[in-house]
């Protein structure tokens, strides 16, 4: 073997040929004990008891301390031991080759035969043991050929002689064919692991690739989300607007349809977004109090003019224990169960979809929950259940043309179900109608109902109008969101970037300031804590930022940099409203009121 060094170890062949050897030696190491107990049977019944039991003391004594060598040169190969193995080995071999001798001049009318029998099955065993390294077979195995002589000495010139020395190419033949035919095997099992090998290789190479492609993926789809939700937040965001001018039948029927266009493409945007986060392991939970109540409100509420509008009866029902407040990350819970109402709606014509709550009571800080939506629709066949899941998935291809739609709602809503411990079911029969199932599991903050938290008044207190600082680098939205604040009877000024915005809050009060975060010159987040360090007349002034990342961390990020609300685009100017009907009240009651906005936007 060849170290670190640079020793050739073990007669100096190859490294991987010295470690095949004394790992074959070392698996067969219990063996040989094995072996000497048969072979001092045979020395004891020929040559009697006190001789056969020296020997095999002696030849115990001789594979110990083999044992205890092997074990050490195992581990320090190619360190300066590479010759004190086949030294040792030869010793032993030694004190073994004197039992073929002491069988051959014994007075035992079977002593020749036995003696003989050993000195083959010496060669053979070492031969076996060390068939990847034939030199230090041959010399390992030299004393056995000094048996062998001593023996051939003894019969030199009587009739015997020369069949003796007939043995030894018929030894000879055996131990070749066994060597070859175990190098010609471990040659083929060799090339299998190196074709194995390189077969893993390339499978890592690939998966390597996979993952960069992945990342990629990930990596422009965040990118593109920011650039898609720009422009939406101009298309959208001009569509309220002309909503609220005089309009013709038929102007405000292509005006429905632009809205309606634009939200099912923000719609689909956030599907593939959530898909790759959930395949990146990106998909971020926030795990905060949730009252039920609460919930169940922001769950239903979107539902129940879509039903009415189809002429179904939406029914919510609530059974078994249910507490009052629980932890739990209340935007994904909602993102799941309206998803299946969605679907319930969605593929449902006639009857009505029951929605059911159920409670079960697993300790005092522990509970179970069902949210279960069953639909009175035409149900789904068995082959359609076991690919309902499936990403890009519909029930069948007249439901994409009937609906559209990616395919994504139920994988990204089952795979949601998973992370939070939980899982979706489903059970449904052609004709019957369908019920999906998540079941999850919540802490427990209180079992009894909380008291109704006072509801604040939206309207601002004398009927004031606000200075609004407008703080948005893209001309069309800060266009519109000026037509907004003045129909709404507010005074606007305006800046390109966060650095304009700074001076401006240095010399002018504003009530309030709408502040994007991805701006040139400086973003909204570094303006934001310069105005909040106190560069200005508008330290305390409340802070709404504006930004087309709906990811958690980027919410939270707003509100450490001292923000006290967070929309997302495109906007949404009945959120915007509400947040600005709580300015007279400062920034606590603006921040109040935007964790409820922030919430049920998300969460829709």
């Amino acid at each position: 073997m060849v170290g670190s060094d640079g020793i050739k170890g073990l007669d100096g062949q190859a490294p991987g040929e010295a470690a095949q050897a004394l790992t074959a030696i070392l698996q067969t190491h219990y063996l040989r004990y094995l072996i000497i107990v048969s072979w001092a049977v045979g020395v004891i019944a020929t040559v009697g008891l006190a001789p056969g039991l020296t020997w095999f003391a002696a030849t115990l004594a001789a594979g110990a301390l083999r044992g205890e060598v092997e074990k050490r040169v195992s581990q320090r190969v190619g360190a300066g031991w590479g010759m004190v193995f086949p030294a040792v080995a030869t010793a032993t071999t030694a004190v073994w080759a004197v039992a073929p001798l002491m069988a051959w001049f014994s007075q035992s009318p079977f002593g020749r035969e036995l003696a003989i029998a050993l000195l083959v099955s010496g060669y053979v065993l070492v031969f076996a043991q060390l068939r990847s390294s034939p030199r230090q077979a041959i010399m390992i195995s030299s004393p056995y050929g000094g048996a062998a002589a001593i023996i051939a000495m003894s019969l030199f010139g009587g009739p015997l002689f020369w069949p003796f020395l007939a043995l030894i190419p018929f030894t000879a033949a055996s131990l070749f064919v066994l060597v070859t035919m175990t190098m010609l095997r471990e040659d083929r099992i060799r090339a299998f692991q190196e074709h194995q090998a390189h077969l893993i290789e390339e499978l890592e190479a690939a998966r390597d690739k996979a993952d960069a492609a992945n990342e990629a993926k990930s990596s422009f789809l965040g990118v593109i989300s920011h650039e898609l939700r720009t422009p939406m937040n101009g298309v959208l965001g001009a569509a309220q607007l002309l909503s609220a001018t005089r309009l013709e039948g038929t102007q405000r029927e292509y005006l429905s349809i632009i809205r309606n266009s634009g939200d099912n493409l923000l719609s689909l945007l956030n599907d593939i977004l959530d898909m790759t986060k959930i395949e990146a392991g990106k998909m971020s939970f926030d795990v905060v109090d949730v009252q039920m109540d609460d919930l169940h409100r922001r769950v239903i509420g979107p539902f129940e003019a879509q039903a009415e509008a189809k002429g179904l009866a939406l029914v919510s029902v609530f059974e078994g224990e249910i507490p009052s407040v629980v932890r739990g990350d209340p935007l994904r819970v909602c993102q799941v169960v309206q998803n299946l109402l969605s679907n319930a709606v969605k593929f449902t014509d006639q009857g009505e979809i029951r929605y059911t709550i159920r409670g079960r009571r697993i300790s005092d800080r522990r509970v179970g929950f069902e949210f279960s939506v069953a639909d009175s629709g035409s149900g789904i066949s068995r082959e359609d259940l076991e690919r309902l899941f499936q990403p890009f998935t519909q029930v069948d291809n007249s439901s994409t043309r009937k609906f559209g739609g990616t395919g994504l709602g139920l994988t990204i809503a089952r795979r949601m179900a998973q992370i939070m411990g939980g899982d979706i079911t489903v059970s449904s029969r052609l004709g019957e109608g369908s019920t999906f199932t998540l079941s999850i599991e919540g802490e427990v903050v209180e079992w009894s109902r909380a008291e109704a938290v006072e509801v604040i008044d939206a309207d601002i207190d004398g009927g004031d109008h606000l200075d609004v600082l407008v703080v948005e680098d893209h001309p069309v939205n800060r266009m519109i969101l000026e037509a907004w604040m003045g129909s709404a009877g507010h005074r606007t000024s305006t800046a390109e970037n966060g650095q304009l915005a700074v001076d401006l809050a240095k010399s002018q009060r504003f009530d309030l300031i709408i502040m994007d975060v991805n701006m040139p010159v400086m973003d909204g987040l570094s303006a934001t804590r310069l105005i909040r360090e106190g560069r200005g007349v508008n330290v305390d002034t409340p802070i709404v930022v504006l930004s087309a990342s709906a990811r958690i961390e980027d919410h939270e990020a707003g509100l450490a940099a001292g923000a006290d609300a967070y929309l997302n685009k495109p906007i949404d100017f009945r959120s915007l409203a509400g947040l600005m009907a709580q300015v007279p009240g400062g920034r606590a009651a603006l921040r109040q009121a935007g964790d409820a906005v922030e919430g049920t936007a998300v969460a829709a």
